[in-house]
């Protein structure tokens, strides 16, 4: 479970645009731990935020190329060394008819390693989250910036928040 934070102040905003701008001018204004919060994804949101790629297509690839070696290990190991059968004078290891098993293994090792990575980097599952506002989920978008992020003070933040054209500001007292 994740560790919740002690609070912070949230903005609400009613269209794509400003939020996306919004998240620019937070993380000018010197804000590093701010969230941005939206129904669905945002093009260019990352950039905004200042959020660095992701190293999951990494642990994807790695565990893709173990998946791969395990299965030619396998296939090697019960049709060379465990139970060789001489089939028609074919090669012991016959590569061609060990490919669907060798693709498979490789696509369950990287598909399964995603998810656990996914779980990992997004701290899931969270139980009970709090709710900063119930909307968010389907039509508002809103900035969240925790009390533990540097530089904070909720007079800065509030009046961030109304330069940048929040619709609403909230106080939330557990995130």
């Amino acid at each position: 479970m994740a560790k919740k934070t002690l609070g912070g102040m949230a903005a609400i905003f009613l269209e794509e645009s400003k939020v996306v701008a919004a998240a620019r001018k937070v993380r000018e204004s010197g804000f590093t731990k701010f969230d941005a919060i939206s129904p669905y994804p945002i093009h260019g949101m990352e950039e905004a935020c200042g959020i660095k790629r992701s190293w999951i297509p990494y642990v994807t690839f790695i565990a893709g190329v173990v998946g791969l070696l395990s299965a030619l290990a396998l296939t090697y190991y019960t049709s060379v060394v465990d139970w060789p059968i001489n089939i028609a004078g074919k090669p012991f290891f016959s590569l061609p008819a060990f490919i669907p098993i060798i693709f498979e293994l490789t696509v369950l090792f990287a598909a399964l390693s995603s998810v656990v990575a996914l779980f990992v980097v997004t701290k899931m599952p969270r139980i009970d989250p709090p709710v900063i506002d119930k909307d968010l989920t389907s039509h508002k978008f809103a900035i969240f910036i925790p009390e533990t992020d540097t530089g904070y003070s909720e007079d800065r933040i509030s009046k961030l928040f109304n330069e940048l054209g929040a619709n609403e500001i909230k106080k939330v007292s557990e995130y």
